[in-house]
């Protein structure tokens, strides 16, 4: 794939910090669908023949490289289409490290100087409809159309908060066409009986499925919500879009959107959770629970609907302790009341290494000892 946007290319650099700068209005309709690629890339056309003459042969090659850097990601385009990496940091121009099947890892790619790598930062978050100031250094937002096979998730932090000089970016990959559940079986995940338990155990109670970074809770989920039935109204809710469906008729998806300097609008998981249980939903997903929508998980779980979502934890039999922890930021129930309705979780998955290392079944709470038991299954 060529590299665009290179330091012996300087046309291109200042066509590209024109759409930046004072064609961003362009760049945000073509986001939202206000326009289409090949509008786009007429305007464009125009705009290299107006600017920087008629010879067509030249002016094509440009428009070509022009919408390279558009569609794709420059230099780390190479990088994105990468399968086999599910991670990028770039912690300055020279210095990208990636994590390719789960190593951490020198990239082999940078950016020519700190000039072209800020400007492909100021790119990428007009692309995206965010801007990145002294006034919101730290932006997260999530590209899922650029790529054919990958929902990207960035995060974005400027100088001023960081340490040293340059802005520092990670893009997590998500998969689009997610493997399913016999498709992680071949990777290792789990073997046939353990898929057989908690594809059986998901559809008929809530389930937790706890762990560390990049442990496999996402993949996980994402395999298991595919195994509920088409007449199962499902609403998903996440901070980033990561949970997607291929199948399933009746799974709708909610993510949260933060306040920022531009605008005040504010919808976070607890606000979405709560609009969630005024749906007729027989399925409620959280992608990943770190707040006081815990509490809202909670209700809805003793209240009928089944339940799943992802925590970040050190084992499964501190989970239950980590979503009560978050469920008392908003709630009047006291930590006994809170595990008490933890009954309602019926099964807690543990992953470790992108493996199941632990599958609990939750019997109910013991009064004798004040406490949950649990059996292990797997």
């Amino acid at each position: 794939m060529t590299e665009t946007l290179s330091a012996d290319r300087p046309i291109l650099k200042t066509i590209a910090d024109e759409y930046i700068a004072r064609r961003g209005n362009q760049l945000i309709s073509l986001k939202r669908g206000l326009i289409t690629k090949e509008k786009f890339m007429e305007d464009a056309a125009e705009f290299i023949s107006e600017n920087y003459g008629d010879e067509a042969a030249e002016n094509a090659a440009l428009l070509k490289e022009f919408e390279e850097y558009v569609f794709g990601y420059s230099r780390l385009s190479v990088l994105i289409d990468d399968p086999d990496i599910s991670d990028i940091r770039v912690m300055s121009h020279d210095c990208i490290r990636v994590k390719r099947c789960g190593k951490r890892t020198d990239s082999g790619v940078a950016f020519s100087d700190e000039a072209e790598y800020r400007s492909f930062v100021d790119y990428i978050a007009a692309k995206n409809r965010v801007s990145v100031s002294n006034l919101s250094a730290i932006q997260r937002f999530t590209d899922s159309v650029s790529h054919p096979d990958f929902i990207l998730r960035f995060t974005v932090s400027m100088p001023i908060v960081n340490t040293y000089e340059e802005p520092y970016l990670c893009i997590r990959k998500v998969p689009k066409n997610f493997p399913m559940l016999q498709d992680l079986i071949g990777k290792g995940m789990m073997d046939e009986k353990c898929a057989r338990i908690l594809s059986l155990r998901f559809r008929l109670g809530s389930t937790l499925i706890c762990g560390g970074n990049s442990s496999g809770k996402t993949t996980l989920l994402n395999a298991l919500k595919e195994t509920i039935p088409d007449d199962m109204a499902v609403l998903v809710v996440q901070q980033a879009d990561e949970l997607t469906t291929m199948f399933h008729p009746d799974m709708m998806f909610l993510h949260s959107i933060p306040a920022s300097a531009e605008s005040k609008a504010n919808y976070d998981l607890e606000n979405i959770s709560i609009a969630g249980l005024t749906m007729d939903v027989d399925f409620f997903i959280i992608g990943e629970i770190k707040g006081s929508e815990a509490v809202y998980m909670l209700n809805a779980a003793c209240t009928g609907q089944i339940c799943a979502g992802t925590i970040h934890s050190t084992s499964a039999m501190r989970a239950p302790d980590k979503l009560v922890d978050y469920a008392m930021q908003a709630s009047r129930y006291s930590r006994n009341e809170l595990m008490r309705m933890m009954d309602c979780f019926k099964t807690i998955v543990f992953m470790k290494d992108f493996k199941v290392a632990n599958v609990y079944s939750c019997k109910g709470w013991n009064e004798e000892r004040g406490e949950l038991d649990y059996e292990r299954l797997v």
